[in-house]
Parts: structure tokens; sequence; C-alpha cells
């Protein structure tokens, strides 16, 4: 008998990093990212210029992905993708391109929680050289999460989130 694989493509634009994943059976395949440099020169992130690069990178980072996989999109079994929270044209362009590629290989669409996502990421089966850690404590109404992916500082009043990096 066959072994039964499960390919999922995750696709993540919330903010100024476009990336895409692929897992089989939950294990991580591909993960490639395009960082958008363009924002140090403004000291901070700016929502229209990220959003123009997501439309630049998505499509080189998807084949990408899938080409260091060593599958074909028609193996794809889910398209999984970042529905916020995030920058609104950000999160469109990733929403965008996800929907269109689910409908075109007639696969079901998965939609993720960004900052869920930041946890659940530990559940990922990883190398035995990779270590991941999570620690999440709450001041008052405000809630952080430190993980050991990129240093991220995630902070909550309660209503919204940001990243602190």
């Amino acid at each position: 008998m066959t072994p039964i694989h499960t390919y999922i493509l995750g696709i993540e634009s919330s903010c100024d990093d476009t990336a895409a994943a692929v897992i089989k059976n939950g294990s991580i395949l591909s993960n490639v990212v395009a960082t958008q440099s363009i924002h140090k020169e403004y000291g901070g992130v700016v929502p229209e210029l990220a959003s123009r690069a997501h439309q630049q990178n998505i499509v080189p980072v998807v084949q990408l992905a899938l080409q260091k996989a060593n599958i074909d999109k028609k193996q794809l079994n889910a398209i999984a993708f970042t529905r916020g929270p995030g920058l609104m044209g950000s999160l469109l362009v990733g929403t965008s391109f996800a929907k269109s590629l689910a409908m075109g290989l007639e696969v079901p669409l998965i939609e993720v929680n960004h900052m869920q996502a930041h946890i659940l990421a530990h559940f990922i089966k990883a190398d035995e050289q990779s270590s991941s850690y999570l620690s999440l404590f709450s001041d008052d109404y405000k809630w952080w999460t430190y993980t050991n992916c990129k240093s991220d500082r995630l902070f909550s009043d309660g209503n919204n989130w940001a990243n602190l990096r």
C-alpha cells in the first residue's frame, strides 16, 4: 500500500516579509523568505511599500518554496495563508494569491491567525538541532510572548497585537 502524504503550502504576508513554506505530513520541506530592506531608510515599515513588494515577491517566493520541496503545485492538498492580524494591503496580497491558487488547484483554503501561528509553530516537526521555546506572561491587560524566532516580542493590549522587534 502506498503511503498517503499531505502537502500544505503556507503563505505569510502580514507585514514586510513575504514567506512561503511547504510541509509534508507536519514536517517542513522548505521555507523561503523575501525580506524587504527598503523600510530601513524610513525607520519602520511603510505599509504601501510593503504591499507593493509583496506583489513583486509572492510568485518567485512560492515557486522557490515548491522547487526546494521538490514537489509540483498539483501535489498540494491545501493552501494555508495568514488571514490577520497584519497590514491590510500586505494581507490582501497574500490572501488574493492563496485564494486564486487554491481555486485553480481545487484544494481547500486554510485561514491562519498570525498570533496563534506564532504559538502553534512550536509544534511543527523540526530537525534535532533546532530548539524552540515560548514564554507567555501577562502584565495587567498586556500579554507578552517571547520566542526564539527572530527574537519576536509580541505585545497585546487585549484587543490589538504589535511586534516590538
